[in-house]
């Protein structure tokens, strides 16, 4: 999508601040002599952003509103060695909870609803997030946390909580317990808000079936607000984003240039009004499109496909680029195996060895499915794993985000 006239407007705004805030970026402008841009073209021409500048800004070097204006600083997870620290003014807060409360009701998630809330507080952007989404919604919440699955059963029981927000990897944990402990029927969920980590089909499929909900794609990250910058409504065409707070193109990450609408690539998001810590052109790593036409909800805001997978999750292995989405396709095809994956990477006698482990109940024969899907990965991918099939409820499950790629060449 083309960048609009009123979005070349909010985005001079942006560069001003971070022109006279003297960040990294207004730096960057200014070594190029750039003070503001009057074309689509002109925007195209701006410098990217990468997570690596935010790092090197470390404590405060992204504040671009005054110190007295910020109420609040969150970090971003998932980060080695410096942690990146994004301040936030108060209308920050009020914008980010306004989009979180659009996501809910997108969601056809109401002020009736009881909101239980399960990933983590404190810098995380996560579980506030939720948090003051659902309060500006006016709906009752939950604050759980993360963890003590006990506990979360019983309050989910006692509360009669209607919406669960989780990681998919706690979704599906929850979901199993609730069908091992033959409590469903005290269950009074109807939706699931699920974000923070990319998920397939095969495990979406057995979330919304074993507990019988609807279940909700919701996107952000904490260098731009946090989720709740897009959400997919009922028609599930894709997650709607909010582009009169953020402008969102889709760049190929090898050229760096953008690509037509549909076609697939990084995003890379500029936020168009936010004060405490502005980014242009920032590069998130993260593989979508961007959906053409509009919605049969009849929404005006754009759509962004489903997460694909990231930049930097591709795997080299025997010379192939492999993405752990191409092996969850794969697996789609084999009904008999569960949505749990693993995939270990390790160097013997001198080449490159990748175990895939998978999943199975005990009706099925072993070695039979583990040839199979061998065979599958081999036809698609190019080269021939080493498959091990294991009981259902064996490979391990995360109460955050489930760790499905271990490269031991490297350890």
């Amino acid at each position: 999508m083309q960048i609009s006239d009123l979005q070349i407007s909010q985005v001079n705004n942006q560069i001003l601040s971070l022109i006279k805030a003297k960040s990294f970026y207004g730096k960057k402008l200014e070594e190029a002599g750039i003070s503001g841009i009057t074309t689509p073209e002109d925007f195209n021409q701006l410098p990217f952003s990468e997570k690596n500048d935010l790092r090197e800004a470390y404590p405060l070097g992204l504040m671009t509103a005054p110190e007295e204006d910020i109420v609040r600083i969150h970090s971003s997870s998932g980060t080695t060695g410096l942690p990146v620290i994004i301040p936030y003014t108060a209308k920050d807060i009020d914008d980010w909870a306004i989009m979180f409360a659009r996501c809910y009701e997108t969601a056809g998630i109401t002020n009736t609803d009881r909101i239980q809330i399960t990933p983590g507080y404190g810098l995380w952007t996560a579980g506030i997030g939720f948090q003051s989404g659902a309060e500006k919604l006016g709906a009752m919440v939950i604050p759980m946390g993360p963890g003590n699955t006990d506990k979360q059963l019983q309050m989910m029981m006692d509360m009669k909580s209607t919406v669960i927000c989780a990681t998919s990897s706690y979704a599906l944990l929850l979901a199993e317990e609730i069908e091992k402990r033959g409590i469903k029927d005290k269950i009074c969920l109807k939706k699931g808000v699920i974000g923070s980590e990319r998920w397939g089909e095969k495990m979406r499929q057995r979330i919304s079936s074993e507990l019988g909900i609807e279940l909700y794609d919701i996107y952000g990250l904490t260098e731009v607000y946090g989720p709740g910058i897009g959400i997919n409504c009922k028609y599930d065409t894709g997650m709607h984003y909010w582009d009169d707070y953020i402008y969102i193109e889709i760049i190929d990450p090898v050229t760096l240039k953008p690509v037509p609408d549909g076609e697939l690539g990084e995003i890379v998001i500029t936020t168009l009004v936010k004060e405490g810590a502005p980014l242009i052109r920032y590069r998130t790593h993260d593989l979508s499109r961007i959906i053409p036409g509009t919605c049969p909800c009849g929404s005006k805001f754009p759509r962004l496909d489903i997460i694909m997978g990231r930049t930097d999750d591709m795997i080299k292995i025997k010379g192939v680029n492999v993405f752990p989405s191409q092996v969850e396709e794969i697996l789609k095809e084999f009904p008999e195996v569960s949505s749990e994956y693993q995939i270990r990477i390790s160097h013997l006698d001198g080449r490159d060895t990748m175990r895939l482990y998978v999943e199975t109940n005990g009706t099925v024969d072993f070695l039979a499915l583990s040839r199979r899907i061998a065979e599958k990965v081999k036809s698609r991918i190019g080269f021939t794993p080493l498959v091990k099939v294991v009981e259902l409820g064996l490979l391990p499950r995360s109460e955050k985000k489930s760790k499905r790629v271990f490269d031991e060449r490297y350890e």
